[in-house]
């Protein structure tokens, strides 16, 4: 900080003596260390508090990279996947496997996975009956304990 020698500090000492008197240089003195001690502790401070500014400032600056690096991607795969919905016949171009091995395509392998999930086989209707709804059953003892809603 200040350059100051051995002969420096002697001849403020002399000064101080002379000017002061003996009776007020130690009074002095002591207060010319507190300040001296604030003045270091209030500059020790302020570093302290920029670096930590300097430092979240290069992780604002590492986070923005990472979240555009991320949006990237996520656009890359949104446009891929946008790309490959609107292609016609985009289903039947990639055959799908199921978990048994076997490939099928487009919404057959959908039915094949649930199928092999569940263990209930799907049994699609012939193409000249008519699918009716279910309809609903008969009011059971339990039903009449509980009234509708």
């Amino acid at each position: 900080m200040f350059d100051i020698g051995f002969l420096e500090l002697l001849i403020i000492g002399v000064v101080g003596l002379l000017v002061l008197g003996p009776e007020r240089l130690p009074k002095a003195a002591r207060t010319v260390g507190l300040w001296i001690g604030k003045t270091k502790r209030t500059v020790a401070n302020m570093q302290r508090e920029i670096n930590a500014q300097l430092e979240a400032e290069d992780l604002r600056q590492k986070l923005s990279e990472q979240e555009k690096k991320l949006n990237e991607g996520l656009d890359k795969a949104r446009r891929e996947v946008e790309s490959y919905a609107d292609t016609p016949g985009a289903k039947k171009a990639r055959p799908e496997a199921s978990p048994d091995g076997t490939v099928a395509s487009g919404g057959d392998a959908q039915i094949q996975h649930a199928e092999a999930r569940t263990g209930i086989a799907h049994a699609e209707p012939a193409e000249h009956e008519p699918v009716a709804p279910p309809t609903p059953s008969s009011s059971t003892a339990d039903d009449k304990d509980y009234p509708s809603r």
